[in-house]
């Protein structure tokens, strides 16, 4: 956005002498000294943690603010406000008053000055370091990596990614698709890409955004990416060569603006499933698919073609009935899905936390239910009846034909109103085992007792109050142990802190094996 605070705001000399010592990156927070999402204040140069750690860099704006009442309104102005500050890590500029990430500069442009001052600290420190990093990389990887677990020493294998520039949302997504077995061992399987020859051969290629090389493969760069994940080398990984391809192929997500997680979700997967279905490095995605017989056996649901690994995770089957109220003809649709996007319903809407007393919390079975209700359509969905000739006022209900073997469901947070887009921030209650999607099923009596039971993977989770604001974060299971991905920062966490997150997608995954749940 462009914010109109800047020249009050940004008064620092780019090259001031006030910065700490050392990479920006790894700055520490003056009050509380957390390293972890450092931001350097553009009025005075103070570095504080974000608002996902302690919070002081907000602090120091706010605790800012208090002087300025008792000044009139004139002596304001001329007042500097401390209210726009840098991520040291991504370099991307917030103002806390506009309450949004900033894209304008001053006139004099110190904010892109400031930026590359901080790039040029970053470079300089690296460079020094860099002798000293690659005789201890082995054991600095092990050591970060190391925390305490039920009083016992354990490493942490998990890679976090870093922010490109508001790419929390890809971020988040990226995470949690890491974290689902199936999906993320087929890519990690597929042969790699040769796209140079010759001279360049071998070499890594850095993309630019002036590259416009048409060679590209969406694919390979996913690959990549959970290839660097979970391996334990590094702390976080940048996924630039993968957002250069996003640039290049969704033009939707160009720029550095916050964008809808779940759009993005959905783009990476069609996307995924198209250039699967024209071959990959030679060898057609669905020859690829045959090698994984489970996969393959169990992949009925084909969306654009032929089936993939996307459809044969994540695709399902709806059966749409809708009922003419006129003359009773009833259509039947079957619709393929690879996710099942749910209104939280409007009795719920005013409830924002689990521990409000005020009426009863909203459950996933409560969404669940009023997607598949019967319900009247209103006038403005006039149903075009065949027997009757005309459109007619008519019936619709929804039921699942088949179940994917991932189950991705979409919490519908935000909505249109007559200017502007709203987020709905009610608690929903989850279950982290044991959902049980049988109730839903068209032919239930057909479905074995344990394969209509999910457990939870991952929960992606939208802290804001807008869609084109706030910040994405993932939480996902792995072998056992659940962590939260906060862009760069991967910590542990336990069942109880996922279970009061305020999801926004969730990732179940079809039970395998017979085990006791908690049923929802």
């Amino acid at each position: 956005m462009e914010c109109p605070h800047l020249s009050a705001s940004v008064c620092i000399a780019p090259d001031s002498a006030k910065f700490p010592h050392g990479s920006p990156s790894s700055w520490c927070c003056s009050v509380c000294r957390s390293n972890k999402s450092p931001w350097v204040c553009l009025t005075c140069s103070s570095v504080h943690c974000g608002r996902y750690v302690n919070g002081h860099a907000k602090k120091h704006y706010e605790d800012a603010q208090i002087p300025l009442t008792n000044f009139k309104k004139s002596e304001k102005q001329d007042k500097p406000q401390h209210t726009v500050c840098m991520d040291c890590s991504s370099y991307s500029t917030y103002c806390y008053r506009c309450d949004d990430f900033v894209v304008n500069d001053t006139k004099l442009g110190l904010v892109q000055k400031v930026r590359e001052h901080l790039q040029n600290l970053e470079n300089s420190a690296f460079t020094a370091d860099r002798h000293r990093k690659r005789k201890f990389s082995e054991n600095s990887s092990l050591n970060s990596k190391l925390l305490k677990v039920n009083g016992s020493t354990t490493a942490i294998c998990a890679t976090g990614l870093r922010n490109l520039g508001n790419t929390c949302f890809m971020n988040a997504i990226l995470q949690s698709l890491s974290n689902i077995e199936q999906f993320c061992c087929y890519f990690k399987e597929l042969p790699a890409v040769e796209l140079r020859n010759g001279k360049t051969a071998g070499r890594r290629t850095y993309h630019t955004r002036s590259q416009g090389d048409s060679s590209v493969s969406l694919v390979e760069e996913f690959r990549k990416t959970l290839c660097a994940l979970w391996q334990g080398s590094q702390t976080a990984f940048s996924p630039e060569s993968l957002f250069y391809v996003v640039w290049k192929i969704m033009p939707n997500f160009r720029g550095y603006q916050q964008q809808d997680a779940h759009e993005f979700m959905r783009y990476l997967l069609d996307h995924l499933h198209l250039e699967l279905q024209g071959g990959f490095n030679g060898v057609s995605g669905t020859a690829i698919l045959q090698e994984n017989s489970s996969l393959a056996a169990s992949n009925k649901c084909c969306i654009n073609g032929a089936s993939t690994v996307v459809t044969a995770v994540f695709g399902g089957v709806l059966q749409n009935e809708v009922n003419c109220l006129i003359c009773g003809t009833e259509s039947r649709k079957f619709d393929p899905f690879l996710d099942l996007s749910l209104d939280i319903p409007s009795q719920f809407r005013s409830k924002r936390s689990k521990n409000q007393e005020n009426g009863p919390v909203c459950s996933l079975r409560d969404c669940l239910r009023s997607f598949t209700d019967l319900e009247e359509l209103d006038e403005t969905e006039l149903y075009m009846c065949h027997k009757c000739k005309k459109k007619q006022k008519s019936t619709k209900k929804f039921w699942i034909q088949k179940l994917p073997k991932v189950l991705c469901l979409h919490l519908k947070r935000f909505h249109w109103t007559a200017y502007l887009r709203n987020k709905v921030d009610t608690y929903v209650e989850f279950p982290l085992r044991g959902l049980d999607m049988k109730c839903y099923l068209l032919e239930p009596e057909n479905s074995g007792p344990e394969s209509c039971l999910y457990d939870l993977a991952a929960v992606v989770v939208h802290h804001g109050s807008g869609v084109g604001s706030g910040h994405y974060t993932a939480y996902a299971v792995h072998e056992g142990r659940w962590f939260h991905f906060n862009d760069s920062t991967v910590t542990l966490t336990d069942e109880d802190t996922v279970g009061k997150a305020k999801a926004y997608i969730l990732f179940y995954v079809e039970r395998q094996a017979k085990a006791g749940s908690n049923k929802l």
